[in-house]
């Protein structure tokens, strides 16, 4: 056996990175599915009553849900915490409207598993939030990458453009 390093896989480290982001659109996603999936059976066959009719906060949260997705890839830091705090309370009013709420086990538990799902990724926000890309983070304006870029190489770009690099006019 030799003592030599393996060789880093650079992208891995930003692979790494976006996959929590994924997960979190996902658990979203899945989490309003659900919720709004809940709101749209029938609860009550003997009154003909739908999940949003027993319990009209379930349509709410779902979009709450789907707004949830936009901000968590839009914003970061402590914004994207906050946002996951909001999350996580979001899913647990659902869970709370889920058992407080009248109706078949398969609504309630169709509310129960949308509710741990945003719970899940509300979590996720706040634990993770801070390592997790945002919506162009990667993007520089070009008077920004003119300022970070390297004196060596404006020169080299100056001798391509014909410019004459040493005339200081």
């Amino acid at each position: 056996m030799s003592d030599v390093p393996s060789p880093e896989v650079p992208a891995s480290g930003a692979r790494r990175g976006r996959r929590p982001l994924w997960i979190v659109v996902a658990l979203l996603l899945l989490g309003a599915a659900a919720l709004w999936g809940a709101s749209g059976i029938t609860w009550d066959a003997s009154a003909d009553r739908t999940g949003a009719q027993v319990v009209p906060a379930l349509t709410p949260l779902a979009l709450l849900c789907l707004a949830a997705i936009a901000a968590a890839v839009a914003l970061s830091g402590w914004a994207r915490r906050v946002l996951g705090v909001v999350v996580v309370l979001a899913g647990a009013a659902a869970a709370f409207q889920g058992v407080d709420a009248d109706g078949p086990p398969v609504g309630r538990g169709l509310v129960l598993v949308g509710a741990f799902l945003v719970v899940a990724a509300g979590a996720l926000l706040v634990v993770r939030g801070s390592a997790m890309p945002r919506l162009g983070g990667g993007y520089r304006t070009p008077g920004a990458a003119k300022a970070n870029a390297d004196p060596e190489r404006d020169l080299w770009n100056a001798l391509e453009r014909g410019d004459d690099p040493t005339d200081r006019d």
